[in-house]
């Protein structure tokens, strides 16, 4: 008896640690930097984390429900160039109405409307080939992506969109707030995705919307089978992610003030990393908006440490590769742990 007592021991610690695994790589590696790099506690560099962690933690919130249906998307990146370069371009060169003969510049809201609304038929498309078409989501989203930067490169012949501030007599000023601006001392990209976050978890726990994507996930064949329409439910998840990507890409260009078709490059790896290294599996069915802000907090970390301590470029790969490879290892064998009825 008490050999089968410890025997069940040993898998339910090991199962225990690796459902809280993205808080214990948290704790780590924030504890290393502490240690090994100058200032790295410092209240100006949170501030500079926060706002890093906060891309990677937007996109994480439209991947996870993308793979807790069992899908993948590898397009979210080239979107967000895209976003930015859209933006840019509503910015510095307005709309040419050829009718009329005449140049309308959008104001900023406007911007980020259409860019959004763009971002989201972008994940719309990827939803359809994914649903309706039936292709598989690696091969779809990674055509998207190639359509996508292909498109960001055409806008601009693959140049710079630079100075995005705008212009009083056009009333299209106010774009760098938007990545830039404070409200009471916290960077207005870091509410943007406290709110964000809130309501995809609520939608994701509370919601039948959010129920059905589990359901999608676990079991695509029996979700259909209890009334659940897989199809439109597919296509909205990549629809979130779309916008999820659009508005990083007005994020990043407008802290920038500037934006580069080349912007958002390997941005779906960190993505991805952060959402199965907060806990969600590949295969569907398991994962939180929690633990995916929690998996971009160690992404973010992490790279914000690496450069601290003066890393090159080069090993910041290697070492993020290797975080890739160990998020999906983990992911694995949970997996399998909980197969065998022990997690």
């Amino acid at each position: 008896m008490a050999t089968e007592a410890t025997s069940s021991t040993g898998p339910s610690i090991v199962a225990l640690l690796l459902k809280l695994r993205a808080l214990i790589a948290l704790a780590v590696v924030v504890a290393f930097f502490s240690v090994m790099a100058p200032n790295f506690l410092s209240a100006s560099n949170f501030l500079i984390m926060f706002k890093h962690v906060a891309i990677t933690a937007i996109l994480a919130i439209g991947m996870t429900y993308v793979i807790l249906t069992g899908g993948i998307d590898l397009s979210v990146g080239s979107i967000a160039g895209l976003a930015g370069m859209v933006a840019g371009a509503l910015i510095l060169n307005g709309v040419t109405l050829q009718p009329l003969g005449v140049v309308v510049y959008p104001s900023v809201p406007v911007v980020i409307a259409l860019v959004l609304v763009l971002g989201g038929i972008a994940g719309l498309f990827n939803g359809v080939l994914v649903a309706r078409f039936r292709i598989a989501p690696f091969i779809a989203t990674l055509g998207v992506l190639y359509v996508a930067r292909g498109a960001a490169m055409l806008l601009s012949n693959g140049a710079t969109f630079p100075n995005l501030v705008g212009r009083p007599d056009l009333g299209n000023e106010g774009f760098p707030l938007l990545g830039s601006a404070s409200v009471l001392g916290l960077p207005v990209t870091v509410i943007l995705l406290a709110l964000i976050a809130l309501v995809a978890a609520f939608v994701a726990k509370d919601t039948p919307f959010g129920r059905w994507v589990y359901a999608i996930g676990g079991n695509e064949r029996a979700a259909m089978l209890s009334g659940v329409g897989v199809e439109r439910v597919k296509v909205a998840v990549y629809v979130i992610s779309g916008v999820c990507a659009a508005l990083v890409g007005l994020i990043v260009s407008s802290e920038l003030v500037a934006a580069h078709p080349a912007s958002g490059e390997t941005f779906e790896l960190s993505a991805i990393a952060a959402v199965v290294l907060g806990g969600a599996s590949l295969s569907g069915g398991r994962g939180t908006v929690g633990g995916a802000l929690i998996g971009a907090c160690v992404i973010g970390v992490l790279g914000d440490g690496l450069v601290m301590m003066g890393v090159s470029e080069f090993w910041q790969m290697v070492i993020k590769g290797l975080v890739i490879i160990a998020a999906v290892v983990l992911d694995q064998l949970q997996g399998r742990l909980t197969a065998s009825g022990r997690a």
